[in-house]
């Protein structure tokens, strides 16, 4: 096999692996990308450890790294957020780095302000970027976080569109033990998490329902192969995080029609504007959030949300993360691209003709 033949080899390394499919767990993002990679014709291996903010879990798994490095051969190492690439320094082949949120913007506490460790960790991010040979970040703003130097790739987490897709609204409630009839809004996320603010979520409720019958959903904990029937049932997202990158429930909730009322956070302004049936708040106060989930539900329909997420179909996007693959590893003297498969061209070729 020539070097042009043989598959492109990558290593993923991520301190957020998910168990699959386990509730509670909210990095399925990082999955989803590793199989839709190799589903694209990249031979991708993953190298996961546990951080838990402890210096001796990185050192075991700096460690650990350099011995699967010894043991396989690949073409590149891919870090998944900004910490995980830590482990790869100093680099003994090229890196990619993707920064997906709080490794770059900081760890937010009760006070809704960054905390130490969570400075600690935008320095140790911006550290890993000017190392990386190239760095990818999944929405525009979050550029400006990364030092002056270090130019960036913006690539959303992708959508699964098979997964998540309208379904009955009424076959999802009886799947779910909901009530057939009342209008529920809901939030997705870690209620423990203090950047979710789920207290603003029950203060808009709280307004909500001097006028309107409605009952606030929390789904956590539930499996995330479940989550579709969750947004399919509900009438409204509700989403109020202070912090964000590209968050991925406002983009599974698109891909579903569920109209998604939320404050101007990450990329949801570019996301929801101009989609019919969603509603962008201008501020943060529980009145404007109230105000806009009346009008939503009011209206009782849902959004025109999928046609709006469409470029954000995984097989698209794992194309770009390839086209950033090769564009590191051309630099390298002798290189040769290796054979990858363009989804979107294999499922065309599958259409019958008019």
């Amino acid at each position: 096999m020539t070097a042009a033949e043989r598959p492109l080899r990558a290593l993923m390394v991520t301190c957020a692996w998910p168990p699959p499919d386990r509730p509670g767990f909210t990095t399925n993002f990082i999955r989803r990308q590793v199989e839709f990679l190799r589903a694209a014709g990249v031979e991708v291996d993953v190298f996961h450890f546990t951080s838990a903010m402890r210096p001796g879990n990185y050192l075991s798994a700096w460690v650990g790294l350099r011995r699967e490095l010894v043991r396989h051969r690949y073409d590149l190492m891919h870090a998944q957020f900004g910490q995980s690439g830590i482990v790869a320094l100093p680099k003994r082949l090229p890196l990619v780095v993707t920064f997906r949120g709080d490794d770059l913007q900081g760890i937010v506490g009760r006070d809704l302000r960054v905390t130490p460790a969570g400075r600690l960790l935008q320095q140790v991010s911006r550290w890993v970027a000017r190392a990386a040979d190239a760095c990818i970040v999944v929405s525009e703003h979050m550029k400006e976080f990364l030092p002056a130097s270090v130019s960036a790739h913006v690539i959303p987490s992708g959508l699964d569109l098979e997964q998540f897709r309208p379904m009955s609204r009424d076959a999802a409630r009886a799947r779910l033990g909901l009530p057939p009839d009342k209008p529920l809004v809901l939030f997705v996320g870690n209620p423990a998490v203090d950047r979710k603010r789920l207290p603003l979520a029950r203060a808009a409720m709280d307004i909500l329902n001097r006028t309107l019958d409605a009952e606030l959903i929390i789904a956590w904990k539930v499996r995330h192969a479940d989550v579709p029937w969750w947004m399919n049932a509900c009438d409204a997202l509700l989403f109020t995080s202070m912090q964000e990158g590209s968050p991925n429930a406002v983009k599974e909730a698109l891909a579903c029609n569920l109209p998604v009322v939320s404050v101007p956070v990450g990329d949801v302004a570019q996301r929801i504007g101009g989609v019919a049936g969603c509603e962008l708040c201008p501020d943060e106060r529980p009145e404007s959030l109230a105000a806009a989930l009346a009008r939503v539900l009011q209206r009782g329909q849902r959004a025109a949300g999928r046609a709006a997420v469409q470029d954000l179909d995984e097989r698209r996007l794992v194309q770009q993360v390839i086209g950033v693959y090769r564009s590191v590893l051309s630099r390298r003297p002798g290189w040769q691209p290796a054979q990858t498969v363009d989804l979107d061209a294999r499922r065309r070729s599958r259409v019958p003709a008019a």
